[in-house]
């Protein structure tokens, strides 16, 4: 048997491109898109190039700290989200089962400090809030269908609804808001 020598090469966006791309926030400081719902404290960029069979897309987000509060609770019925961190640092979800309700069950729903290196893929239909960080920023690959980013974009009356999402207003639809402690 032949044994051959590979030295590990440094990638970069130039060395890498005859193969595929490197996924992050891009080196040229070119700022990300605010959101509807959270603005400069979840940062998008878009991943361009990502390619599947179906309607999925791969971004970037940028989550910084921000209040410690659940307002929003969403869910998707055609994919199973997921979050990758591109950190070695925690971040929470707020998370409740899928139900055939247009809210989540309250009593169920939960927070999870989800461990330094590990991502996170939801059921389809998971209720959930957009991750929180307990300090510094941190860069998630998040996984969606492109439907979703449109759904959105569409807000009425503080909520966003589209083929792909519910995302309610737990204090206009319920009375309630969640705290985040511990």
């Amino acid at each position: 048997m032949q044994t051959r020598e590979l030295r590990i090469i440094d990638a970069t966006p130039e060395r890498v491109a005859p193969f595929g791309h490197l996924v992050g926030v891009p080196a040229d400081g070119t700022a990300g898109r605010a959101t509807n719902f959270y603005g400069q404290a979840v940062e998008l960029w878009h991943v361009p190039g990502f390619v599947t069979d179906d309607d999925a897309c791969l971004s970037i987000a940028r989550v910084r700290p921000r209040a410690p509060q659940v307002i929003w609770m969403e869910r998707h019925f055609k994919h199973t989200q997921a979050f990758l961190p591109l950190g070695s640092a925690p971040f929470v979800v707020v998370m409740a089962p899928p139900n055939d309700q247009q809210v989540p069950v309250l009593d169920q729903v939960q927070a999870w400090r989800i461990p330094p290196g590990q991502g996170l893929k939801m059921h389809v239909g998971t209720w959930h809030e957009f991750p929180f960080v307990e300090q510094g920023a941190l860069d998630l690959v998040v996984i969606l269908r492109n439907e979703t980013n449109r759904n959105l974009e569409v807000v009425a009356g503080g909520e966003a609804v589209g083929g792909d999402l519910e995302k309610r207003n737990l204090e206009t639809r319920l009375g309630v808001r969640f705290v985040l402690t511990g």
